[in-house]
């Protein structure tokens, strides 16, 4: 039974997978699954829940990174409070990488209400307003600063991940490339600055193809044309895809994408002549 059972030696790793998932935010593992780890008994003379390996990563490498700063003090100074704390504002930025995406402001309209996060409010960590103004620790945190208050800290992950950008990013098992997005989300804020250069570059590549767009509909209605309405930011994105790309050395470029939007990258991206492209509309 016990090399057959789900919880066996061969399945360790996917079962500590799941665990992993589930400390971080109970909502991202199956019901069966977390009603399973509900009923996990604590372990005897833990004074606290599990947490998970991610934060106490970030933990460590935050104390790797001020061992400068620590000077010998007696162990009545430590505050246990205040560590907890701490370990709790790790998770809760954790927590916004996850899920703040969640809580973004996608409708520019303001129609659609915003769903409850549970692993974005403050008594989720075991926190309150009244730790707010208290210093805290920004470890990982792409922050420019070592140290911020809780209230500080809080407004860049909302300015980040909540705002008018949202990224779903952190299922990334490459953690180059999850620290990568991590990194120029949380520096700039989700908001980038461009040059006026870059900025016309941009428009000028969603005009193109919005107008591709509506003139095809207008002069061939009910042509299957697998249309790219209401995605056209692809396009300026393709191109400055391809354009850093050049100016790192790349000589050749192979794009597999779907049916959808094929037309406009062949026009906008790959340089088709659209006088071709009408004659075959057209049966020429």
């Amino acid at each position: 039974m016990w090399r057959t059972g789900h919880i066996s030696g061969g399945n360790a790793s996917y079962v500590e997978e799941l665990y992993e998932k589930y400390l971080e935010d109970p909502s991202e593992v199956p019901d069966q699954w977390r009603s399973y780890f509900d009923t996990l008994p604590m372990v005897e003379g833990a004074i606290a829940p599990d947490i998970s390996h991610q934060t106490v990563r970030d933990h460590f490498l935050l104390l790797s990174k001020n061992q400068s700063r620590v000077t010998p003090v007696s162990p009545a100074s430590i505050s246990a409070d205040y560590e907890r704390k701490q370990v709790a504002v790790g998770e809760l930025i954790n927590g916004y990488r996850r899920r703040g995406h969640l809580k973004a402001t996608l409708d520019p309209l303001g129609l659609t209400e915003k769903p409850q996060v549970p692993i974005l409010e403050l008594d989720y960590h075991k926190l309150s307003a009244a730790d707010l103004d208290t210093t805290f620790q920004t470890g990982t945190l792409f922050f420019g600063n070592r140290e911020a208050s809780l209230r500080d800290i809080i407004h860049v992950l909302e300015q980040t991940y909540c705002d008018s950008v949202g990224a779903e990013y952190m299922h990334i098992e490459d953690q180059a490339e999850q620290l990568w997005v991590q990194q120029r989300m949380e520096s700039a804020r989700s908001n980038p600055s461009f040059s006026d250069g870059v900025k016309r570059r941009i428009l000028d590549r969603l005009i193109a193809a919005e107008g591709l767009e509506k003139y095809l509909h207008t002069k061939y209605p009910g042509t299957k044309r697998f249309g790219l309405e209401g995605g056209e930011s692809f396009i300026p994105c393709m191109a400055e895809l391809i354009h850093r790309a050049g100016s790192a050395g790349v000589v050749e470029t192979v794009i597999g994408m779907a049916h959808r939007g094929r037309i406009n990258v062949l026009v906008n991206l790959m340089g088709k002549d659209p006088a071709e492209l009408f004659d075959e509309f057209e049966g020429r």
